[in-house]
């Protein structure tokens, strides 16, 4: 998925607004990206504990249990002092797995990434009850270690293969061989599910833990694409399967073991290899797996229920949309019964469907608004939760709806909020922030009602009233074709309304993203330096960015970057208009998706932008991954206009304006080869631009010790000098 890295500037930096002292400061690239000083207080470390009212907290390398109704604390789960290995380290407590029953805990140690998200690591195994420590196992680094639901055994991948480790006989089991690199993966996925469909655990222990279910990837048929390390007299290569737009995919099939007996079956997905399987889980009817179907045109959903004893399925479950149909987690099976809750856009928004085994379909939630994701179903007081933008795209509140149709919010303060809920719905820990006002962190009740306050940010609430920092503003603008856009600015220091104002617009604009949002944002600091040295900073969610329904969304079907550059130039023209913007000072910044948005700016609206920086883009819808692409614009075969004409590279005879081109040349997610055929084209075309291109660093573009400050000090520069010079 093409998005702004975690690594980069929303997130890697943690950076929010503190005052370095009591005296009023200007902001400097270093104080930001260097010193580190600017953090807001957050509450990590928290999970639900399975009795419903105690919750447990990592503080000081200690698991502390507190009560949701009092907040007294009420013991510990576990302390790092006391964890021990048997080469007489101390083993730091930074993340933690609890069995179900709470009296065994996995702990990764000496881990290590993978891609975006995947990790191996050692695990150890603490018993709370021996209190010893153990290593799971000597034969190699681990991935998606998981207890059985009785904590007796744990589930792991290593290798490509899955293994389970009897706790009790201490014996490990292989439940497949045929793993190999680059090959066959069993119990993860291959590159392109993690990135484009946002998981990588593949198996699933059944909920009496008498079978374990995977997904299998034949990836022998993926194109190899390779990734050059420098550093070293002769720079090594690292390959792995890459499938562009129009290429073969990994064929995956569902098994599932039977630990009585040993027997595996393969659980009938259909007859069509060159399809999805996104995702999979138990449903609450003994013996019964859950698998969806996603063709590859991405277009229509299947549900198949399967006995994983006999291995055969059916369809209980279709979603079909003229564009694309979204993958959710919002699948969720209700106790006791035969139903089941899914989200769905088939009404033209994004909404809860209740529906059954026999096919039965019902709409639950309605309205011009979009449900953002399911929380889960209270089967006592037979509530579903869900948060939603109910209040605008801009805003999310938490609701529930009852099996008849009744909504209720129960959030009182406009803004971003976001919930983690106990195990029975009983209490929730609310965060909420809204775009000039740091997080708050409370206890609710069910009902919404505060029981305390875990974080304020009290102190840099007081501390932001004296330091010269800009508000940032929300506002929307109407396109000259009468739509509506949602956007944010920063005025500078000193804003004067009779001036007009160098500007930078920031943008990402990919197909279901959101830049504009009623919510702290860690990564601003950057933006508000620029606006203390003079430059107006704006973000302007395009046409097909998200929650505004299905047509807004879908609208850039199979034209990925034409209606939204189009947004773009509107938005810079009307910055104009009302007088904000500074003729021949607009620039555009952005990363991935957004670099992408960049690129074509500053060649399609060449005549509005004059400075652009385009980090991490593609330039070629042609050499993205085939899952993201493919959902947005078929295959190239079947849509060779849609990936050429809004393909920057074909535009570069229209640039005029400074243009700084960046890139990580390890980069596994928006290959380098996608700067290098720009580069190619600009200076095909005689075009003067900048460059920056950092060796061994991937998509984040954090690699060694002063990357980041560097990437940012030469942005920084080139922006005063094309901007405000």
């Amino acid at each position: 998925m093409l998005q702004f890295p975690k690594t980069s500037l929303t997130a890697i930096f943690m950076v929010a607004v503190t005052i370095l002292s009591a005296q009023s400061q200007k902001l400097s690239v270093e104080s930001i990206f260097k010193t580190r000083a600017f953090s807001t207080k957050g509450v990590s470390g928290i999970s639900p504990l399975t009795d419903g009212t105690h919750y447990a907290r990592l503080q000081n390398d200690t698991l502390v249990a507190y009560s949701y109704k009092t907040g007294q604390r009420n013991g510990w789960l576990a302390t790092g002092k006391e964890m021990i290995t048997s080469s007489g380290d101390t083993l730091p407590l930074h993340s933690y797995i609890l069995s179900s029953d709470e009296k065994k805990m996995l702990i990764p140690a000496e881990t290590e990434s993978i891609y975006r998200h995947s990790t191996q690591s050692e695990f150890y195994i603490w018993d709370r009850t021996t209190r010893k420590l153990s290593r799971l196992t000597e034969n190699g680094k681990q991935r998606l270690a998981d207890f059985s639901p009785d904590g007796s055994k744990v589930a792991f991948v290593r290798h490509n293969n899955l293994f389970i480790r009897d706790l009790f006989s201490n014996t490990e089991k292989a439940i497949t061989t045929d793993g190999l690199e680059n090959s066959i993966i069993n119990g993860t996925t291959d590159w392109v599910y993690e990135e484009e469909f946002g998981f990588t655990k593949g198996f699933h222990w059944s909920p009496d833990g008498s079978k374990i279910a995977w997904l299998r990837f034949d990836e022998s048929a993926v194109p190899e694409y390779w990734l050059t390390m420098y550093g070293d007299l002769y720079p090594s290569n690292q390959k792995y399967k890459y499938p562009k737009a129009g290429e073969a995919n990994s064929i995956v099939t569902v098994h599932v073991f039977d630990l009585a007996s040993g027997k595996t079956t393969k659980i009938d997905a259909g007859d069509i290899s060159d399809q999805y399987i996104p995702r999979m889980q138990w449903t609450n009817q003994k013996g019964q797996l859950a698998i969806q179907r996603l063709n590859r045109l991405q277009n229509k959903l299947e549900l198949l229920l399967a006995d994983a004893s006999t291995g055969i399925s059916k369809v209980v479950y279709t979603d079909e949309n003229k564009a694309y149909v979204q993958i959710t987690d919002d699948l969720t099976f209700l106790s006791g019964t035969d139903q089941f809750v899914i989200t769905s856009e088939r009404d033209g928004f994004n909404h809860i469907y209740l529906c059954d085994s026999k096919g039965s379909v019902q709409q639950l939630t309605r309205g011009e608004w979009d449900v953002v994701s399911v929380k889960g179903f209270d089967p006592v007081r037979q509530l579903i939760w869900f948060d939603a933008a109910i209040n605008g795209a801009v805003n999310r509140d938490i609701c529930h709806v009852n099996l008849k149709g009744k909504t209720t919010t129960v959030t009182d303060h406009r803004g971003w909020n976001i919930a983690d809920f106990n195990s029975d719905f009983s209490f929730f820990i609310l965060n909420w922030s809204d775009i000039n006002n740091p997080p708050v962190i409370s206890v609710k009740d069910w009902k919404g009602k505060t029981i305390r306050i875990l974080e304020d940010n009290a102190r840099l609430r007081e501390q932001m009233k004296v330091y010269a920092l800009r508000k940032r503003e929300l506002f929307t603008m109407k396109t000259t074709g009468g739509t509506e856009l949602n956007g944010w600015m920063i005025k500078p220091e000193g804003y004067d309304a009779t001036k007009q104002y160098p500007v930078l617009m920031y943008v990402y604009g990919g197909p279901g993203s959101q830049t504009v949002k009623n919510s702290w944002d860690r990564g601003q600091l950057w933006y508000q330096y620029l606006a203390q040295e003079g430059i107006l900073v704006v973000s302007v969610d395009n046409r097909g960015t998200g929650f505004r329904g299905n047509d807004f969304k879908k609208m850039t079907y199979l034209q990925l970057g034409k209606y939204e550059t189009e947004d773009q130039i509107e938005a810079a023209n009307w910055l104009l208009r009302e007088g904000f913007a500074q003729p021949g000072r607009i620039g555009i910044f952005g990363w991935s998706y957004g670099g992408y948005m960049s690129a074509l700016c500053m060649t399609r609206g060449a005549d509005v932008f004059n400075t652009g920086i385009a980090v991490a883009p593609v330039t070629t819808w042609r050499y993205y991954d085939n899952i993201y692409t493919e959902r947005f614009m078929r295959t190239p075969k079947e849509n060779p206009s849609g990936y050429d004409d809004n393909s920057p590279i074909g535009h570069v005879g229209k640039l005029k304006g400074n243009f700084l081109l960046v890139h990580g040349m390890a980069d596994d997610n928006v290959h380098f080869q996608n700067s290098v055929d720009l580069v190619t084209a600009l200076v095909n075309a005689d075009k003067d631009f900048d460059s920056e291109f950092y060796p061994n660093s991937n998509h984040g573009i954090y690699t060694g010790p002063n990357t980041t400050f560097h990437l940012y000090r030469r942005m920084t520069d080139f922006l005063l000098r094309h901007l405000k010079n």
